[in-house]
């Protein structure tokens, strides 16, 4: 089997001319339901059971139960499913009883993380002009704007490829783009050929089954990007907050973003581990109706949300 993740090192100029060819021949209605398939389920669709290796979790019952699994990890990965209001309420109870040193974001840019304030983050109406955020394609900020209100005083870090970089990024290669520290993060090494084959059948799950073949390692690339951007947030939230000085407490950083990110066999957990092997990560997984994919250290469950099938306008 070709190991399709070369090319992370090589480009792919006409696969992201693919790409945008096949997004225009979609219909409107059509390449809505792909992005919202995409964004809102991520990589763990809300109809897969829970893995083996994800039975082998703590099971929490409630947010009381998670917090002390949480207090001594000086990583924390919430995840979510992102249009599921129950996982919102719990990462804003989480965030206020760790009350970390910084959260770091999958939906914002380090840009407009730059721009926040405790004023700001209180203020839901201005917060979501401020993130433009009716035009970002996440859920609803309603969901979101109680996570950010729980962690105003905490560094705020944004770890999200803003969407004009990443075609850059499909025609460079992932490792080019990422830069001088692709490598510490794992960005220039290809995957062993039976998981990258499991990403790209995951991928095409995700997307509906809609995707052409030859866009499959890059979507996987893409979301080994993103990972590698959420662990070089919390390094760089690490590194502002200690300042470079030695012996002293470490400070706890929290990110937020969706379960496929989170995941420890896979997401950015992954990354940082090869980035620094020192910190200690927990990572924890929001499922819905005990459905959920991937590796985590505790595991909160939540009823689904109903919601209509993306995938019904490919049909």
């Amino acid at each position: 089997m070709t190991n399709h993740s070369i090319f992370i090192n090589k480009g792919a100029t006409h696969i992201g001319r693919a790409f945008f060819i096949c997004a225009a021949a979609l219909r409107p209605m059509a390449l809505g339901g792909l992005v919202s398939a995409a964004a809102i389920i991520g990589t763990a669709r809300a109809d897969q059971s829970v893995s083996q290796t994800a039975q082998t979790a703590t099971a929490a019952t409630s947010v009381l139960d998670v917090v002390p699994r949480l207090t001594d990890a000086d990583v924390v990965f919430l995840g979510e499913v992102h249009d599921n209001p129950a996982h919102h309420t719990a990462q804003a109870e989480i965030i206020a009883a760790l009350a970390p040193a910084a959260v770091v974001w999958e939906m914002i840019t380090p840009a407009q993380a730059a721009g926040l304030t405790p004023d700001l983050l209180r203020d839901g109406p201005a917060l979501a002009e401020a993130l433009d955020w009716a035009q970002s394609g996440w859920p609803e900020f309603a969901l979101y704007q109680p996570v950010f209100a729980a962690g105003q005083g905490a560094a705020q870090v944004g770890a999200l490829v803003p969407r004009a970089e990443t075609r850059r990024a499909m025609e460079q290669g992932v490792a080019r783009f990422f830069g001088a520290e692709a490598a510490a993060y794992g960005l220039t090494e290809p995957l062993p050929e039976a998981e990258q084959a499991a990403r790209e059948a995951d991928q095409l799950a995700n997307h509906c089954n809609a995707m052409p073949a030859e866009m499959l390692p890059v979507l996987v690339d893409l979301q080994r990007l993103r990972d590698a951007a959420l662990a070089r947030g919390v390094v760089t939230a690490l590194d502002q907050l200690t300042d470079g000085i030695a012996d002293q407490p470490r400070p706890q950083v929290v990110v937020i973003t969706g379960n496929g990110h989170a995941r420890l066999d896979r997401g950015a957990p992954v990354a940082l581990r090869l980035a620094r092997p020192d910190l200690k990560i927990v990572a924890l997984g929001q499922s819905e109706g005990g459905q959920i994919d991937g590796v985590f250290d505790v595991l909160l469950d939540a009823p689904p949300v109903s919601r209509p099938d993306p995938c019904l306008a490919f049909q």
